[in-house]
């Protein structure tokens, strides 16, 4: 099974990509959901933010506090590269739980849609690499239209991101998002036969 990655920065249409693959039968892994689920009550990983961040970051009733770890881990460094090192792997053993199952189910081709994908342990595991991109402005009105926030703020967003620059070069395969819904699905489909082909 030919293991995908699906990147892009926010607003790009990633996930219009992903859900198109999906509905056309195949497993696509949102990393990014993972990521929020290894921060859910009952999780492993609580425990060693506790120890690593205070045991005041969960509440009473044992939620997280996000807003609290985030000031915390992302106040450093090494508090950022902390809260990597605690839920990285946590998040890749489920991604890897999926994959497994998806290659038991006898899919030929899976797709992991992740934010961060380059730069990180996981891309080692991709066969490909498949980047979304979309003209900056266009990204910054999806991000407003979709979050309610303002300009202003989508546009830190998006400037904090990896540069598209340097997805580009990481990338096999790169769908342009810069004109209509309809296009883009037409290119998404236009790609997945081909990866069909070579799978």
């Amino acid at each position: 099974m030919k293991i995908i990655g699906v990147t892009g920065r926010s607003g790009c249409g990633k996930s219009s990509v992903t859900r198109l693959f999906a509905s056309e039968g195949y497993p696509c892994i949102d990393a990014d959901v993972i990521s929020r689920e290894v921060l859910e009550p009952g999780s492993a990983c609580i425990k060693q933010l506790q120890n690593a961040f205070g045991s005041d970051i969960v509440d009473e009733s044992g939620v997280l506090r996000r807003r609290l770890l985030a000031d915390r881990a992302f106040a450093t460094p090494e508090g950022t590269a902390r809260l990597t090192a605690i839920t990285h792997p946590e998040i890749l053993r489920r991604i890897n739980v999926h994959l497994q199952e998806a290659e038991s189910s006898g899919a030929r081709l899976a797709f992991v849609d992740g934010a961060v994908i380059v730069g990180t342990p996981f891309a080692a595991r991709c066969d490909a690499l498949l980047v979304i991109t979309a003209p900056y402005e266009q990204s910054v009105a999806r991000i407003c239209a979709r979050d309610g926030i303002a300009p202003a703020m989508a546009r830190r967003r998006l400037d904090a991101q990896t540069p598209e620059q340097t997805l580009r070069e990481a990338a096999d395969f790169v769908l342009e998002n810069n004109s209509t819904p309809e296009c883009l699905e037409e290119r998404a489909l236009s790609l997945l036969h081909r990866l069909e082909r070579e799978a």
